[in-house]
Protein backbone atom coordinates (compact mmCIF):
# COMPACT_ATOMS: atom_id res chain seq x y z
CA UNK A 1 0.00 0.00 0.00
CA UNK A 2 1.32 3.46 -0.91
CA UNK A 3 1.26 5.70 2.19
CA UNK A 4 2.47 8.84 0.42
CA UNK A 5 1.38 11.96 2.23
CA UNK A 6 -1.34 14.09 0.68
CA UNK A 7 0.62 17.13 1.69
CA UNK A 8 2.80 18.22 -1.20
CA UNK A 9 6.44 19.01 -0.55
CA UNK A 10 6.97 16.50 2.26
CA UNK A 11 8.75 14.01 0.02
CA UNK A 12 12.06 14.60 1.80
CA UNK A 13 14.32 13.16 4.45
CA UNK A 14 12.47 14.84 7.33
CA UNK A 15 9.19 13.32 6.22
CA UNK A 16 10.83 9.91 5.77
CA UNK A 17 12.45 10.17 9.19
CA UNK A 18 9.16 11.09 10.85
CA UNK A 19 7.27 8.23 9.21
CA UNK A 20 9.98 5.69 10.02
CA UNK A 21 9.94 6.78 13.67
CA UNK A 22 6.17 6.24 13.73
CA UNK A 23 6.49 2.75 12.23
CA UNK A 24 9.22 1.80 14.70
CA UNK A 25 7.12 3.10 17.62
CA UNK A 26 4.18 0.86 16.73
CA UNK A 27 6.36 -2.19 15.94
CA UNK A 28 5.19 -2.22 12.33
CA UNK A 29 8.04 -4.42 11.15
CA UNK A 30 8.41 -8.20 11.26
CA UNK A 31 9.00 -10.46 14.23
CA UNK A 32 12.70 -10.65 13.40
CA UNK A 33 12.93 -6.83 13.46
CA UNK A 34 14.22 -6.67 9.89
CA UNK A 35 13.23 -3.57 7.94
CA UNK A 36 12.15 -3.74 4.30
CA UNK A 37 14.63 -2.74 1.61
CA UNK A 38 15.21 0.93 0.80
CA UNK A 39 13.26 0.46 -2.42
CA UNK A 40 10.27 -1.03 -0.58
CA UNK A 41 10.34 1.73 2.05
CA UNK A 42 10.51 4.32 -0.68
CA UNK A 43 7.42 2.91 -2.36
CA UNK A 44 5.57 2.45 0.92
CA UNK A 45 6.25 5.91 2.28
CA UNK A 46 6.19 7.79 -0.99
CA UNK A 47 9.66 9.23 -0.40
CA UNK A 48 12.74 9.12 -2.60
CA UNK A 49 15.35 6.44 -1.99
CA UNK A 50 17.97 9.11 -1.23
CA UNK A 51 15.70 10.55 1.46
CA UNK A 52 15.07 7.08 2.87
CA UNK A 53 18.79 6.43 2.99
CA UNK A 54 19.46 9.69 4.84
CA UNK A 55 16.69 8.99 7.34
CA UNK A 56 18.12 5.53 7.99
CA UNK A 57 21.55 7.04 8.60
CA UNK A 58 20.04 9.27 11.30
CA UNK A 59 18.21 6.36 12.93
CA UNK A 60 21.40 4.30 12.88
CA UNK A 61 23.36 7.13 14.53
CA UNK A 62 20.69 7.27 17.24
CA UNK A 63 21.01 3.56 17.89
CA UNK A 64 17.46 2.75 16.78
CA UNK A 65 18.56 0.55 13.89
CA UNK A 66 21.69 -1.22 12.76
CA UNK A 67 22.87 -2.56 9.42
CA UNK A 68 24.83 -5.61 8.36
CA UNK A 69 26.25 -5.74 4.85
CA UNK A 70 24.50 -8.38 2.79
CA UNK A 71 21.92 -9.10 5.49
CA UNK A 72 19.85 -5.93 5.73
CA UNK A 73 18.71 -3.35 8.30
CA UNK A 74 17.40 -4.30 11.73
CA UNK A 75 15.71 -2.63 14.69
CA UNK A 76 17.67 -1.97 17.87
CA UNK A 77 21.34 -1.55 18.57
CA UNK A 78 23.96 -3.50 16.70
CA UNK A 79 24.91 -6.72 18.51
CA UNK A 80 28.38 -6.78 19.95
CA UNK A 81 31.18 -8.84 18.46
CA UNK A 82 29.95 -11.90 20.38
CA UNK A 83 27.28 -12.36 17.72
CA UNK A 84 29.74 -12.21 14.84
CA UNK A 85 32.07 -14.56 16.70
CA UNK A 86 29.19 -17.00 17.30
CA UNK A 87 28.32 -16.94 13.60
CA UNK A 88 31.92 -17.84 12.74
CA UNK A 89 31.78 -20.82 15.10
CA UNK A 90 28.80 -22.50 13.42
CA UNK A 91 30.61 -24.28 10.54
CA UNK A 92 33.09 -25.99 12.87
CA UNK A 93 30.71 -26.85 15.72
CA UNK A 94 28.80 -30.10 16.12
CA UNK A 95 25.80 -30.78 18.34
CA UNK A 96 27.86 -32.65 20.96
CA UNK A 97 30.00 -29.56 21.55
CA UNK A 98 26.87 -27.44 21.90
CA UNK A 99 25.31 -29.88 24.36
CA UNK A 100 28.52 -30.10 26.41
CA UNK A 101 28.50 -26.32 26.87
CA UNK A 102 24.76 -26.18 27.57
CA UNK A 103 25.15 -28.86 30.26
CA UNK A 104 27.81 -26.73 31.96
CA UNK A 105 25.90 -23.44 31.75
CA UNK A 106 22.15 -23.97 31.91
CA UNK A 107 21.84 -26.01 35.14
CA UNK A 108 23.75 -23.23 36.93
CA UNK A 109 21.48 -20.63 35.36
CA UNK A 110 18.43 -22.55 36.57
CA UNK A 111 19.91 -22.63 40.09
CA UNK A 112 20.46 -18.88 40.07
CA UNK A 113 16.97 -18.32 38.66
CA UNK A 114 15.54 -20.28 41.61
CA UNK A 115 17.21 -17.76 43.91
CA UNK A 116 16.58 -14.57 41.96
CA UNK A 117 13.57 -14.89 39.64
CA UNK A 118 10.72 -12.48 40.33
CA UNK A 119 7.12 -13.70 40.48
CA UNK A 120 6.53 -11.92 37.16
CA UNK A 121 9.47 -13.83 35.64
CA UNK A 122 7.99 -17.14 36.74
CA UNK A 123 4.59 -16.20 35.31
CA UNK A 124 6.23 -15.41 31.96
CA UNK A 125 8.03 -18.77 32.06
CA UNK A 126 4.72 -20.59 32.51
CA UNK A 127 3.07 -18.60 29.73
CA UNK A 128 6.00 -19.18 27.38
CA UNK A 129 6.08 -22.89 28.23
CA UNK A 130 2.41 -23.17 27.31
CA UNK A 131 3.13 -21.46 23.99
CA UNK A 132 5.57 -24.21 22.98
CA UNK A 133 2.83 -26.80 22.88
CA UNK A 134 0.06 -24.75 21.28
CA UNK A 135 1.17 -25.89 17.83
CA UNK A 136 3.19 -28.75 16.42
CA UNK A 137 5.17 -27.14 13.60
CA UNK A 138 8.93 -27.14 14.11
CA UNK A 139 9.55 -23.41 13.70
CA UNK A 140 6.94 -22.52 16.31
CA UNK A 141 8.20 -24.99 18.90
CA UNK A 142 11.84 -24.08 18.35
CA UNK A 143 11.09 -20.37 18.69
CA UNK A 144 9.21 -20.66 21.99
CA UNK A 145 11.50 -23.35 23.40
CA UNK A 146 14.45 -21.03 22.89
CA UNK A 147 12.48 -18.18 24.43
CA UNK A 148 11.75 -20.21 27.57
CA UNK A 149 15.38 -21.17 28.07
CA UNK A 150 16.46 -17.57 27.60
CA UNK A 151 13.87 -16.36 30.13
CA UNK A 152 15.39 -18.73 32.67
CA UNK A 153 18.88 -17.48 31.81
CA UNK A 154 17.75 -13.86 32.05
CA UNK A 155 16.09 -14.49 35.42
CA UNK A 156 19.41 -15.70 36.81
CA UNK A 157 20.47 -12.07 37.07
CA UNK A 158 24.04 -12.53 35.85
CA UNK A 159 24.86 -10.53 32.73
CA UNK A 160 28.09 -12.38 31.92
CA UNK A 161 26.33 -15.73 32.17
CA UNK A 162 23.56 -14.39 29.94
CA UNK A 163 26.11 -13.27 27.32
CA UNK A 164 27.63 -16.75 27.27
CA UNK A 165 24.17 -18.26 26.93
CA UNK A 166 23.40 -15.96 24.00
CA UNK A 167 26.53 -17.07 22.15
CA UNK A 168 25.54 -20.73 22.47
CA UNK A 169 21.95 -19.90 21.61
CA UNK A 170 22.99 -18.22 18.36
CA UNK A 171 24.97 -21.28 17.36
CA UNK A 172 22.04 -23.62 18.05
CA UNK A 173 19.79 -21.43 15.88
CA UNK A 174 21.70 -22.58 12.81
CA UNK A 175 19.27 -24.32 10.39
CA UNK A 176 21.31 -27.53 10.30
CA UNK A 177 21.19 -27.79 14.10
CA UNK A 178 17.45 -27.16 14.15
CA UNK A 179 16.91 -29.80 11.46
CA UNK A 180 18.65 -32.44 13.60
CA UNK A 181 16.57 -31.43 16.63
CA UNK A 182 13.34 -31.76 14.69
CA UNK A 183 14.24 -35.22 13.38
CA UNK A 184 15.14 -36.26 16.92
CA UNK A 185 11.69 -35.22 18.11
CA UNK A 186 10.13 -37.64 15.64
CA UNK A 187 11.91 -40.71 17.03
CA UNK A 188 9.08 -41.29 19.49
CA UNK A 189 6.40 -39.36 21.31
CA UNK A 190 8.56 -36.78 23.08
CA UNK A 191 5.91 -34.10 23.48
CA UNK A 192 4.61 -35.11 26.91
CA UNK A 193 8.09 -35.85 28.27
CA UNK A 194 9.36 -32.45 27.14
CA UNK A 195 6.34 -30.67 28.60
CA UNK A 196 6.74 -32.47 31.93
CA UNK A 197 10.44 -31.66 32.10
CA UNK A 198 9.87 -27.98 31.37
CA UNK A 199 7.15 -27.87 34.03
CA UNK A 200 9.48 -29.52 36.55
CA UNK A 201 12.17 -26.91 35.93
CA UNK A 202 9.73 -24.02 36.34
CA UNK A 203 8.12 -25.56 39.44
CA UNK A 204 11.53 -25.91 41.08
CA UNK A 205 12.37 -22.29 40.29
CA UNK A 206 9.00 -21.19 41.70
CA UNK A 207 9.65 -23.26 44.84
CA UNK A 208 13.01 -21.49 45.33
CA UNK A 209 14.83 -24.83 45.23
CA UNK A 210 18.16 -24.24 43.41
CA UNK A 211 19.33 -27.83 43.73
CA UNK A 212 16.16 -29.27 42.25
CA UNK A 213 16.02 -26.62 39.51
CA UNK A 214 19.59 -27.36 38.43
CA UNK A 215 19.00 -31.10 38.45
CA UNK A 216 15.75 -30.77 36.49
CA UNK A 217 17.51 -28.69 33.84
CA UNK A 218 20.38 -31.16 33.67
CA UNK A 219 17.99 -34.11 33.20
CA UNK A 220 16.14 -32.21 30.48
CA UNK A 221 19.34 -31.50 28.54
CA UNK A 222 20.61 -35.07 28.97
CA UNK A 223 17.34 -36.35 27.52
CA UNK A 224 17.78 -34.07 24.52
CA UNK A 225 21.40 -35.14 24.13
CA UNK A 226 20.40 -38.81 24.11
CA UNK A 227 17.80 -38.20 21.40
CA UNK A 228 20.31 -36.30 19.29
CA UNK A 229 22.86 -39.12 19.58
CA UNK A 230 20.24 -41.65 18.49
CA UNK A 231 19.19 -39.48 15.57
CA UNK A 232 22.70 -38.81 14.29
CA UNK A 233 23.47 -42.53 14.54
CA UNK A 234 20.41 -43.25 12.41
CA UNK A 235 21.47 -40.55 9.93
CA UNK A 236 24.91 -42.15 9.56
CA UNK A 237 23.38 -45.58 9.02
CA UNK A 238 20.97 -44.17 6.46
CA UNK A 239 23.75 -42.41 4.53
CA UNK A 240 25.84 -45.59 4.67
CA UNK A 241 23.06 -47.76 3.28
CA UNK A 242 22.44 -45.30 0.46
CA UNK A 243 26.11 -45.40 -0.42
CA UNK A 244 25.98 -49.19 -0.79
CA UNK A 245 23.14 -49.08 -3.31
Amino acid sequence: MNEKSNIAGLDNANYALERLRELIAVSAFGRDGKLPTERTLSERLGAGRREIRRALEVLEAEGLIWRRQGAGTFLGQKPDSWGDHAASLVPGTNFMEIMEVRLRIEPQLAQLAAMRAKPSDILRMRETCAKIYERTDADWRELWDGSLHRLIAQSAGNQLFLSLFDVVNRVRQDPSWQAVRERARRLDDTLKESRDQHAEIIDAIAARDPSKAGEAMRNHLLTLQERLIRQTSMDHLDHGSKGEI
